[in-house]
């Protein structure tokens, strides 16, 4: 089964430096095969064997990220299939004319959506604001620095998410298609 990493807050400005090459490493050392790396910002693709609970390995990679780093960092395992639902998901992908503009925030599973109710509702302007089943869609028409969207939406959930842009997410998506 494909799967694919999201790192909270790692290379970002400087603070909880992971190097990409030693991720691979942890994670070939946690028994994940065909790791892949994609950009300087905690994504990564692999495979595990088909009935590997995706909690329970989420919380086995947050432990050997402390451990091997030295901090903590939110992970988030989708399957390639739920990274598929995510993508077929999004609402507003008739807005992306610039797949910078456009963030997927990866909920934790579970996440209450009542908390996302009130954002749902929000008149954002130019921008706009809709919620999947495992993630949220930012439209963020004017760029992501001046957008209030991402700061909203981390306040709502406390946190617990973590982001791409489209393009982003598109090519995890090439990843894990490329090692089926």
């Amino acid at each position: 089964m494909r799967c694919v990493l999201l790192l909270r807050g790692v290379n970002v400005g400087g603070a909880k430096r992971v190097p990409m090459v030693e991720l691979k490493r942890m994670l070939s050392g946690l028994g994940l095969t065909d790791v892949r790396t994609l950009l300087n910002s905690g994504n990564a693709v692999f495979t595990v064997p088909a009935r590997t609970p995706l909690p329970r390995l989420t919380t086995t990679i947050e432990a050997a990220i402390e451990a091997t780093f030295g901090f903590s960092s939110r992970s988030f395992v989708l399957s390639a299939v739920e990274l598929d639902v995510v993508i077929a998901e999004n609402p507003i992908v008739d807005h992306i004319d610039n797949p910078s503009r456009c963030l997927v925030a990866f909920l934790r599973p579970g996440e209450d959506g009542k908390r996302l109710g009130p954002l749902v509702k929000q008149d954002w302007g130019r921008d706009a604001f809709a919620v999947g089943s495992r993630a949220c869609y930012l439209w963020c028409a004017d760029g992501i620095a001046t957008s209030v969207l991402p700061d909203a939406l981390g306040k709502a959930v406390k946190h617990e998410v973590t982001m791409r842009n489209w393009a982003t997410v598109l090519k995890l998506k090439s990843l894990c298609d490329s090692g089926q």
